[in-house]
């Protein structure tokens, strides 16, 4: 083998054969075989080699005679292009002999034997790529770097995430421009996520928008809740897992919509699945309870997508409380800080919702006992009250009538007697008159025998015409006082009939009030009963006996369950606590 050997280090091997330096296994040296430009190689040369032109006079400046004029008669040799290549190679090897700090953002990565390849870029203050490249980082360099980056900053290199790395252009003539980065500040990666999010915070504090959903109530109860999640996510399994049984039972509702969580436009993807579904329930006229944002773990760079100003004020004016379970306790995201409760994991949010449904079934089956044993102590004063208001209104009614009948009697006693006693007066005033009146016709007679013997005729006359008128007087006071006797008994028994009439018109009128009072009371203590509380959806439990189980703990094992239209049998199970 005959060529110039190099003194290249086993580190430098990869740039030597990229400049057409080839291996020889004899001497275990690299060597520049003859007819190859020694240029590209100037600093593996030997000490005391021939020193190499310069890249940009040996490489490009075509053969001249001694006249300093290109010879006519020679045609141009040219060179070939790994030795043009292998120029360029030298060059920028002189040019970045270390490597330079520099700002770069992640576009794309992928990892083959251990090696990480990027495509790295600069974007300006509008989001426009200035600037692009190829980078690696090669696999002993990556053992060396990432763990200690990713433990310093729980990040992942990965698309959109910002670095300062330490990098060295390198141009090779088989595979064209590219960097090799060596190191990476985790210092600084760290600060662009937290500046970012303090960007984020601050804006919204000036807007007076970050206490807005954390203000709301929280939910009181869960019947619906929206769910925005990544499509087939560990979380979102973990979540549906415990969903699905509630939703089974019929407690509450789940809508899912899917959405990307990390890439490019993720955060105004979520946005609009967000705002769309919640503006379509709102349209149904059932809106959600709350809504739920959950995802697995990842990396800190895989949440950075989350921190968007955007999409953390459509939550801060979302009008439904925001239940996040984004990654794990270590992970934060702006999301996370505006949300009106913050879970640790997707797991967490659903916990967080049975807790919430446990605790009000409870508050109900402790509201429905204390209505049970209301209604029942309400029923059983009410019985008492009727059977003690319907004793009270029988002995007033039998009293009231017993009065009456009394005062009936008393009445017409007095009728009675009064009807005796004026009958007995108008005979003795008869009687009396008829005295008077024969013995002032004796005197009369009398009087006119002794007077005038000449007027007998006309006194007789007079006298019977007197006679006469006396007795029809007599006749016609008699019949007057008798006429008089009769009407007053008449109206004594009329009064005495209306009055009778009136008190059982009373009694009857007392009975039908407390009748109706006492079906009023009646249907009252019907309509709290068991039976209107078991067409509220509400079921009674018995045991064989009849008797109501109130207790999880009872050792029936067979009950009857009565609901509004029938009874079940059922068996009780026990069941170990978790």
């Amino acid at each position: 083998m005959s060529g110039t050997y190099l003194t290249s280090s086993f580190r430098d091997k990869d740039r030597v054969k990229a400049l057409g330096a080839r291996w020889d296994p004899a001497k275990r040296q690299w060597y520049v075989p003859d007819g190859l430009a020694l240029t590209p190689f100037s600093e593996w040369l030997p000490a005391g080699g021939v020193e190499p032109p310069s890249p940009s006079t040996a490489l490009i400046t075509p053969e001249l005679d001694q006249g300093g004029s290109r010879s006519l008669s020679a045609a141009p040799r040219g060179i070939p292009l790994s030795q043009l290549l292998g120029g360029v190679a030298a060059a920028v090897s002189q040019a970045f002999r270390a490597g330079v700090w520099t700002l770069v953002e992640v576009v794309d990565t992928r990892v083959r034997n251990g090696h990480v390849y990027l495509e790295i870029s600069e974007r300006d203050g509008n989001g426009v790529v200035v600037a692009k490249a190829s980078a690696a980082i090669w696999a002993n360099t990556a053992s060396r770097i990432l763990p200690d980056f990713e433990r310093a900053t729980g990040a992942q290199i990965g698309p959109g995430i910002k670095l300062l790395v330490r990098a060295k252009p390198v141009f090779k003539p088989q595979f064209g421009f590219s960097i090799e980065l060596d190191a990476i500040d985790p210092d600084y990666t760290l600060g662009d996520l937290e500046a970012r999010k303090r960007e984020i915070r601050e804006r919204l504090q000036r807007e007076g928008l970050l206490e807005l959903n954390r203000q709301l109530p929280s939910p009181w109860d869960y019947n619906r809740v929206l769910v925005v999640a990544p499509e087939g996510g560990a979380g979102l399994g973990d979540f549906q897992s415990e969903a699905r049984r509630l939703e089974s039972l019929g407690i509450c509702e789940f809508i899912y919509v899917h959405s990307r969580f990390q890439g490019d436009g993720t955060a105004s993807e979520i946005r609009m699945e967000l705002l769309g579904a919640v503006k379509r329930l709102g349209v149904e006229g059932v809106p959600p309870d709350a809504v739920a944002i959950i995802r697995g773990g990842g990396a800190i760079n895989d949440m950075a997508w989350l921190n968007d100003y955007a999409l953390v004020r459509a939550v801060c004016e979302l009008e439904v409380p925001v239940l996040t379970g984004i990654g794990h306790e270590r992970d934060n995201t702006v999301l996370d800080e505006v949300a009106n409760i913050r879970f640790d994991t997707p797991s967490k949010v659903i916990a967080g919702i049975e807790r919430v449904i446990l605790l009000r079934a409870q508050e109900a089956k402790g509201l429905y006992a204390d209505v049970i044993r209301d209604a029942t102590r309400a029923a059983d004063t009410a019985r008492r009250t009727v059977v003690q208001s319907f004793t009270a209104i029988e002995s007033g009614a039998r009293q009231e009538l017993a009065r009456s009948r009394t005062e009936a009697s008393e009445l017409l006693s007095d009728v009675k007697l009064q009807a005796a006693q004026t009958i007995r007066v108008a005979s003795e005033y008869t009687v009396r008159e008829m005295n008077d009146v024969r013995r002032l016709a004796a005197a009369q007679v009398a009087q006119a025998k002794h007077e005038v013997p000449a007027r007998l005729a006309e006194v007789r006359a007079d006298a019977r015409q007197t006679l006469q008128m006396a007795r029809a007087g007599i006749e016609a006071e008699r019949s007057f006082v008798l006429d008089r006797a009769t009407a007053d008994v008449r109206y004594m028994a009329d009064a005495t009939a209306r009055t009778f009439e009136d008190t059982s018109t009373l009694a009857r009128k007392t009975l039908v009030d407390a009748r109706t009072n006492t079906q009023a009371l009646m249907r009252e203590i019907a309509g709290q009963g068991p039976a209107k509380t078991l067409g509220r959806g509400f079921a009674l439990v018995r045991d064989q006996d009849g008797h109501a189980v109130t207790s999880a703990a009872s050792t029936e094992t067979q009950i009857t369950i009565q609901f509004r239209d029938g009874l079940r049998t059922a068996q009780l199970e026990q069941k170990d606590k978790p």
